[in-house]
């Protein structure tokens, strides 16, 4: 069976609401929502298939547009190839050409909107930004947190509040300052023993890699309203990220680090490799930082992710 090629946008207005269109009721998976787009012809360019069909179905033109996410599916009839830009400027009015129903709604409300589930990695990808800040080590609390205010202040949204090993007390103290500084601004995903879990209901969690060995195949650890990831770092951990269904993974070290010399760096053309085999967002981490970001999406990942690199100084 030959893997079909569409090519997808999730369309950002200038209020940062996102595009989305209703399937026509005699369509595959009919009813349900969408990310605009179609079909890739044989022989043509992904960007071309793109614009061609944003114009055929929103009477758009597209004037700025990058990679966000590729995601393969196997239904039980056919098998897709969904390539998604990000398309973040174009000009005219977009209607429904061809009569379908559109709505602009928010990145948040993206979940309460029902999508094939071949366009859930999407979502998520739609949803998350493109840096994720994981909190140094060896601060004072107050300056811990005074960064963390700082950052967020600076347009970070997403937050690692990094820890340190077991059970420490002192980290949980931690975890509730920074609830309080993310709560509305940005997402805090938090890490630790899974009897936490229940204390901390806005945060996300940020599973190690120990982690993910050890409960991966017991499925899920939380409901799919609050954001898991995982720390991988080569393929079979990514498909316990994937068998455990997480929303988001970290892939490391792209490059070496001075904070784990010893690891061997994936390089970016290995990274783009085990990313390719992954239907999940992506940050790269390990000697990168905002000037390698569109190298990242190029590769294939959501963006990067740093401890350095976005820490304020």
């Amino acid at each position: 069976m030959k893997r079909v090629h569409v090519a997808a946008a999730v369309i950002r207005g200038v209020d940062g609401r996102i595009l989305i269109a209703r399937r026509a009721d005699t369509q595959h998976q009919g009813g349900l929502w969408e990310f605009p787009g179609g079909k890739v012809e044989d022989g043509e360019a992904v960007q071309v298939a793109l614009a061609r069909e944003l114009q055929e179905e929103l009477g758009i033109v597209v004037s700025a547009a990058r990679p966000l996410i590729k995601v393969r599916h196997d239904y039980p009839d056919k098998q897709v190839l969904l390539d998604v830009w990000e398309v973040s400027a174009f000009t005219g009015e977009p209607h429904g050409a061809e009569g379908q129903p559109l709505a602009w709604v928010s990145a948040r409300e993206l979940a309460d909107y029902e999508f094939p589930a071949a366009n859930q990695p999407i979502v998520a990808a739609a949803r998350l930004p493109a840096e994720y800040l994981i909190t140094p080590d060896g601060l004072e609390t107050p300056q811990l947190l005074k960064g963390i205010q700082k950052a967020i202040a600076g347009g970070i949204k997403l937050v690692q509040l990094r820890a340190p090993n077991g059970y420490d007390p002192k980290y949980r103290d931690l975890a509730v300052d920074a609830v309080g500084l993310c709560a509305g601004k940005a997402q805090l995903m938090l890490k630790g023993p899974f009897e936490w879990l229940g204390d901390f209901p806005s945060a996300g969690w940020h599973l190690t890699a120990a982690q993910l060995r050890k409960y991966a195949s017991a499925g899920r650890p939380l409901p799919a309203e609050r954001w898991l990831a995982a720390s991988c770092h080569n393929a079979e951990e990514l498909a316990l990220a994937e068998q455990m269904g997480v929303d988001f993974v970290t892939l490391s070290p792209v490059q070496p680090t001075q904070t784990h010399p010893e690891a061997q760096p994936l390089g970016w053309e290995q990274a783009g490799q085990l990313i390719a085999g992954f239907n999940k967002p992506v940050y790269l981490l390990g000697g990168v930082g905002p000037d390698e970001r569109s190298l990242a999406w190029e590769t294939g990942a959501q963006g990067v992710a740093g401890i350095r690199a976005f820490w304020p100084q």
